[in-house]
């Protein structure tokens, strides 16, 4: 009975070690062009400044897992995309906090990707248009989306756009960013 299950628990020890679903860790850095907007109008656009940090999970050749830690601000200069000088703004400064997937098709040199998640950021929020006034400090969730191309032989320079909306304070946060991923040996 005792060999049984010194058996039994090896076996399955050895089972659970290889039913690992990381293949490879990253951790990635990126920094951008930063922009803020408010949802309901389109010609009012603040810019800024954006950087992240990803620590990169992946599963397979064409699916990873993104926990994130990121900063943006925006300010306005008081003028629309025309130059002409308007009072509506969507300005942020906050930290960004999350998670999401990627999906990438497994193509060698150059291979666009489309990633989605959940986060939270932390900071304040100010959007003022014809339809909403809101100023807003503390915690808000927002739905990150990017998307892009990796870049390289390792897939290791990432060229996209990383979107961030924010229900809640009726806005939406982003950035063109490039970014540089680093592999971690375990």
């Amino acid at each position: 009975m005792k060999k049984f299950l010194i058996l039994a628990l090896l076996s399955l020890t050895t089972t659970l070690s290889q039913a690992q679903f990381i293949k490879e860790k990253a951790i990635k850095a990126q920094i951008g062009y930063g922009l803020s907007a408010p949802y309901d109008t389109s010609d009012v656009v603040n810019d800024g400044f954006f950087a992240q940090a990803e620590l990169i999970l992946t599963a397979a050749s064409w699916v990873d897992f993104r926990p994130y830690a990121g900063f943006v601000t925006t300010s306005s200069d008081g003028e629309d995309l025309n130059d002409n000088p308007t009072p509506f703004k969507a300005e942020t400064t906050s930290f960004l906090l999350g998670g999401k997937a990627r999906v990438n098709a497994p193509i060698p040199y150059v291979s666009p990707y489309i990633e989605i998640g959940i986060g939270t950021s932390i900071g304040t929020f100010t959007t003022v248009t014809e339809f909403e006034d809101i100023d807003k400090s503390g915690i808000v969730y927002h739905i990150p989306f990017s998307f892009g191309l990796m870049l390289g032989k390792n897939k290791s320079v990432d060229i996209g756009f990383s979107y961030y909306f924010q229900p809640s304070v009726e806005q939406f946060a982003g950035a063109f960013a490039v970014g540089i991923s680093f592999p971690m040996n375990d």
